[in-house]
């Protein structure tokens, strides 16, 4: 089944278009299918006060008015189901008026059926008088519901002449109803605003693919173009170039499927998403399809120590040296590798730098790694750049 869904201003549940001959998209079947049933519970309520009318309107001191006053009924009882079918319309002026003509109505059971009335007789609406309280209910919650279903319980005990176990039963009945029906409205309300915003995600997310396709096909292509062409070219072409490829990756980053929120597993971070921010014009970030899973603080950790030795690059080397950073999963362990096209490291560099104080490598990307019960690899000679190698189990 495929449904096309428009922008809200347009669903046919809330201005009122005609809903007949084509299904209802889930949000629109939320707005109109309370509606349609309380609709069905007019129709099949009037059908009942007839019926019983007319086995008993023998009895009463005015049949005609009895007639008469059935026929308001069942005007209003299209009125007010064509009027619930359109949203703006679901408001006080109509939920009021439906009120008055249901009140009027169930009073007018005195002067038409006579005294037979105080002996048990039903009044002229029996249960349609029901209606009102529901709609309040829906529309307003239960409080409100519940305060229409007082006032209508209180115009049928007002005709009877008295309290009795059996109008009593009634009004209990229909407060009951009233409460249960807005407890199910608002249960309704939340369930069709969470279905809004699924769809409006889902929508957001055609629209991020949309564009993705068009500026992959386009913009990405030129920029990546610009910027080989400009590193071949040297002199201002090639900064020309490395701005065009900063912002290629700024716009593959940007048009990037976010992660599902449902998919993210407890107390896990995706590294793949920490580092891809990293991608520049001078850094190429390589990683899997799919997210790479680390305990939270094992991920924050592999971070910083990517960005220290990312940092080292940039400190230590020429402005033209290119960073490649790979993340693999491997399932039990992920390793990152940081590799550069530099000068590398002399022999014994380390080393010095340690003696001297300064503790970047050591304590920066040797001592995190350490710490989480990782290894860490460091490959370099001169003349030949300079990897460095994190493991990390993914197990806590």
């Amino acid at each position: 089944m495929v449904y096309v869904l428009p922008g809200d201003r347009r669903l046919a549940g809330m201005t009122g278009k005609p809903l007949k001959g084509r299904r209802l998209h889930p949000i629109e079947a939320f707005e109109v299918t309370p509606w349609r049933a309380l609709a069905l519970f007019r129709l099949g309520t009037l059908v009942y006060a007839i019926a019983l009318m007319a086995r008993n309107v023998g009895g009463y001191d005015h049949p005609y008015l009895a007639w008469a006053v059935i026929g308001v009924m069942a005007v209003w009882s299209g009125l007010a189901s064509a009027g619930y079918e359109r949203a703006p319309l679901r408001a006080w002026p109509l939920l009021l008026v439906d009120v008055a003509v249901t009140a009027v109505c169930v009073l007018a059971s005195t002067p038409v059926i006579g005294p037979s009335l105080h002996h048990g007789a039903p009044t002229l609406t029996v249960a349609w008088m029901a209606c009102p309280a529901l709609a309040v209910a829906v529309v307003k919650g239960i409080r409100w519901g519940v305060a229409a279903a007082l006032l209508i319980g209180g115009c049928d005990m007002a005709v009877r002449g008295g309290i009795s176990q059996a109008t009593f039963s009634g009004t209990a009945i229909l407060i009951m109803a009233a409460a249960a029906v807005g407890y199910l409205g608002n249960i309704a309300t939340r369930a069709q605003e969470q279905l809004r915003q699924v769809a409006a995600i889902e929508a957001a997310h055609a629209e991020r693919d949309r564009l993705a396709r068009s500026i992959h096909d386009s913009v990405l292509q030129v920029l990546a173009l610009v910027q080989r062409q400009g590193e071949q070219i040297g002199g201002r072409a090639a900064e020309l170039g490395r701005l065009a490829g900063e912002q290629e990756v700024a716009l593959r980053t940007l048009i990037a499927p976010p992660t599902a929120a449902g998919a993210v597993p407890a107390g896990m971070t995706d590294l793949r998403a920490l580092v891809a921010p990293l991608a520049s014009g001078r850094v190429t970030v390589s990683a899997p399809a799919t997210a790479v899973w680390l305990p939270a603080l094992k991920a924050s950790e592999v971070f910083a120590a990517i960005v220290a030795a990312t940092d080292n690059v940039h400190q230590h080397c020429p402005q033209e040296t290119k960073v490649w950073i790979l993340i693999e999963d491997e399932g039990d362990r992920v390793t990152a590798t940081v590799r550069d096209d530099g000068p590398g490291i002399p022999d014994g560099r380390l080393e010095e730098a340690a003696a001297q104080g300064r503790l970047g490598v050591a304590l920066s990307i040797r001592g995190r790694v350490a710490e989480l019960g990782g290894a860490v690899a460091i490959n370099t000679a001169p003349g030949q750049g300079t990897e460095v190698e994190l493991t990390v189990t993914v197990a806590s």
